[in-house]
């Protein structure tokens, strides 16, 4: 256990927790606009995987990694204009047709990954990009500054979504529809429009996060994810439909899968204690979505479809 407490240690688990939260994190971010219009997707981790075999697919096929993000994007707008006829047009209840989403992600990653490729083959994505002076500081340069462009682009997009939430007209239109649609309907505001506009959103940073997944790991295999997908709608609970707690919340649930991992690196848990540790992050979830869920209201219209006619 000692082994455990060193610098070096340390540095594994900042830097390793900060890159696994990366994906969760995206996918939290889109999840949260989803949200805040009323729209809860159960469907992420499907097209999660589905941007994570598009974005591997197309580097292996042209060693291409920006091409490989921007297959991973046009498949999220793909699933997300999809969800969004199924369920704004439609009216169709979100949670049943969030996990048809999840579930045809599931099978089509799969089915394509076994007639496509068949043996999990390596890609290469971005370098690391050391941030010039921040990078050399000993220690603190090895865990915040020596990552890939995509982690970087990730965290920067915290505040970004939070300055489109809280100080633009869409983002106030997000809000008011996403509380009471009847009233901002009665007010101009196209509830349709708002609510396509924000699925479009999350699922395209779901297909992002997912694409951003495969390139980090640099493989794709089955369920790549493990459910990653779902703990990102978690977290938007987490975070109290908030940027900064999404960001919270998956940089927790990083740091603490990245300390399993290390415990797991240094022989500390092994066998049926390696696995029972294994599902620490999940229940940690869990406990904390408790906790949080009695103390902070969700937004009022969220899975409610709105009939104009009614």
């Amino acid at each position: 256990m000692s082994d455990f407490f060193t610098l070096a240690s340390l540095v594994f688990v900042v830097g390793s927790g900060i890159r696994l939260a990366t994906p969760m994190l995206l996918a939290g971010l889109g999840e949260a606009i989803g949200q805040r219009s009323g729209v809860l997707n159960l469907g992420v981790d499907g097209v999660m995987l589905l941007g994570a075999f598009g974005a591997y697919y197309t580097i292996l096929e042209t060693g291409s990694a920006v091409a490989g993000i921007l297959v991973g994007v046009a498949v999220g707008l793909i699933m997300g204009l999809a969800y969004g006829v199924i369920t704004v047009t439609f009216g169709a209840e979100q949670g049943i047709s969030g996990i048809g989403i999840y579930l045809f992600g599931l099978g089509v990653s799969d089915l394509l990954f076994q007639k496509q490729v068949g043996t999990p083959l390596p890609i290469r994505g971005f370098s690391d990009w050391h941030i010039p002076f921040l990078s050399d500081i000993p220690r603190i340069g090895e865990m915040f500054f020596q990552h890939s462009v995509l982690v970087y682009m990730t965290f920067l997009l915290v505040p970004v979504v939070a300055f489109l939430i809280n100080r633009t007209t869409f983002g106030l239109d997000l809000r008011a529809v996403g509380e009471n649609p009847a009233a901002a309907d009665s007010l101009g505001v196209s509830v349709a429009r708002v609510r396509y506009s924000a699925i479009m959103i999350a699922n395209l940073l779901a297909g992002l996060a997912g694409a951003v997944l495969a390139i980090e790991l640099g493989i794709f295999q089955q369920n790549l994810t493990n459910g990653q997908g779902f703990i990102a709608i978690a977290l938007v609970y987490f975070g109290a439909w908030r940027p900064t707690g999404v960001m919270a919340g998956a940089l927790l649930f990083g740091l603490v899968s990245s300390t399993v991992l290390q415990w797991r690196t240094l022989g500390i848990v092994s066998g049926a204690a390696s696995s029972l540790m294994a599902m620490a992050p999940a229940l940690l979830t869990i406990v904390a979505l408790v906790v949080i869920s009695r103390t902070v209201g969700q937004p009022s219209a969220l899975t409610r479809p709105f009939d104009r006619g009614k």
